[in-house]
């Protein structure tokens, strides 16, 4: 009796007292049953730690952090465009206004080199089409350095002329003290753009084409013909005797022709009552330069004729 009471009691013990919940039943696979609950037991922490609001707050910041990194950036771009447009829009207000000005010229608009470039292209044309002024240096005796300095102020004209004249040097010796005396004034003359040559204009060119420019000519010059080579006598005023150029021309029975000094210009009343025609040859270029471009007789001898030749414009006189 007291046998069985006690195995009662025992039975119902263990059926009163549970397993605990998540250990392995005996008999069972206890190692892998232990790993599974330790995986879910990972996973669901970290589940909690992601959708813990520290988290939340921590990936907000980085994002909110990002997006303020590149508000940033591109508010910084915005103000580098901004200035490489202004200083665009600054450039092209300046070429502009350098455009409209014509007393700039195209020298600040262009290099150096581009403009070395289109005076040589000029020139070269000139050479083909353009009109030619031979200057006469046989008759060069005196004077020398004088006459180098004018022959550089003429081709430094031609050089600037929008219609430049071709140039030829005739009677003109590599030996010679004239060409030394070009050579020491004139920096770069070897490199001249021009005909030198020994030969005299009247057995270079035919007859027929010449006109030889003398101030004791009774024909005016009209007009400029590209077809004519021009003549001018290598002679500085102070060395000049009366004809001399006048009497080569008949003596190869050359036309003659003179600047229509008297025909737009009167003489001037000065104390000293002296009046020249005689011009030296850069000025006798400019006007023929300026004329050729212009076509307009009195401002292109304006330009050649000095107030101190005695001479001023018929227009000018009230």
């Amino acid at each position: 009796m007291d046998c069985t009471s006690e195995e009662s009691a025992r039975r119902t013990d263990s059926q009163a007292l549970p397993e605990p919940e998540g250990f392995p039943e005996a008999g069972g696979d206890d190692g892998l049953s232990e790993s599974f609950q330790l995986l879910q037991m990972d996973v669901q922490s970290k589940h909690e730690e992601e959708t813990s609001p520290a988290h939340n707050k921590e990936s907000h910041s980085a994002s909110w952090s990002s997006k303020n990194v590149q508000r940033k950036q591109r508010h910084w771009e915005r103000i580098v465009s901004s200035k490489k447009n202004k200083r665009k829009q600054e450039r092209e207000r300046r070429k502009a206004k350098r455009a409209e000005d014509p007393s700039n010229g195209t020298c600040l608009q262009h290099s150096k080199r581009f403009l070395k470039a289109l005076t040589k292209e000029k020139l070269l044309e000139a050479k083909h089409s353009g009109p030619r002024l031979c200057v006469d240096l046989s008759m060069s005796k005196k004077e020398l350095s004088k006459l180098a300095g004018q022959i550089r102020r003429l081709y430094g004209s031609n050089k600037k002329a929008s219609r430049p004249f071709w140039i030829v040097l005739t009677g003109f010796s590599a030996d010679s003290t004239l060409y030394e005396e070009c050579l020491r004034m004139n920096d770069g003359f070897s490199a001249y753009l021009l005909d030198m040559t020994e030969d005299d204009c009247f057995s270079l060119f035919p007859l027929e084409t010449l006109v030889y420019l003398t101030p004791d000519s009774e024909h005016p010059l009209e007009d400029i013909d590209q077809s004519t080579v021009y003549i001018l006598g290598g002679l500085v005023d102070e060395s000049i005797q009366k004809k001399v150029t006048f009497q080569k021309a008949r003596e190869y029975s050359v036309k003659t022709a003179r600047l229509p000094i008297q025909e737009y210009m009167i003489r001037r009343q000065n104390e000293k009552n002296y009046h020249s025609e005689i011009l030296a040859i850069n000025q006798v270029f400019d006007i023929l330069s300026t004329y050729f471009e212009t076509h307009d007789w009195p401002e292109a001898l304006k330009k050649g004729v000095s107030p101190g030749k005695g001479y001023i414009l018929r227009n000018s006189v009230e």
